[in-house]
């Protein structure tokens, strides 16, 4: 019986069944890094997750510009799903070299794109997978809106934590300055 090639799971956790996903596939080539930062720049600013844009952006043009100078895949193919809480990116191609990892020196010339990645992501990684008779490999990233900070608008008690700002018990029945 020939060996059966499973698709690994590509996160570490399973993205909630309510996320709506988008793909693009396209040819590998010096103009595919640009086309999928603006589609990916233009789906999440017209959604609920406009915050995320541009390091989703970011992220995602450096992964497909690996794609466009480590391999000679012909196409390069995204998908992304947007979550409730989390936006996820697969970016797949048909190269079978080995998977990407960060440097270990990022002081050497090139090659620091998976570190502007992994300081952006909630989590990232690369898988390889079989299909059919090709081997395809997979870079994704999370990205995740950050958590509010005490005393801004998205925690809902603005000014709270401002100097100047503390509300006392008889506030409320002070006359209005004229």
């Amino acid at each position: 019986m020939p060996p059966v090639f499973a698709p690994p799971v590509p996160f570490p956790y399973a993205l909630p069944s309510s996320c709506e996903g988008y793909q693009l596939a396209m040819p590998n080539s010096a103009f595919a890094a640009k086309i999928v930062r603006d589609f990916v720049g233009a789906l999440l600013r017209t959604g609920a997750h406009a915050g995320l844009a541009d390091d989703a952006r970011l992220c995602v043009s450096e992964v497909v510009s690996n794609v466009y100078c480590h391999t000679r895949s012909e196409l390069v193919r995204v998908e992304v799903l947007v979550g409730r809480e989390e936006v996820a990116v697969h970016v797949t191609n048909d190269h079978t070299g080995p998977l990407p990892e960060p440097l270990v020196r990022p002081e050497g010339e090139g090659g620091r794109g998976l570190l502007v990645v992994n300081g952006l992501a909630a989590s990232w990684g690369s898988s390889t997978r079989k299909v059919k008779a090709r081997r395809t490999k997979t870079v994704w990233f999370v990205l995740t809106e950050p958590e509010p900070e005490p005393g801004t608008e998205a925690d809902g008690r603005v000014g709270a934590a401002e100097p100047g700002n503390e509300t006392r018990p008889d506030a409320a029945q002070a006359p209005a300055p004229h």
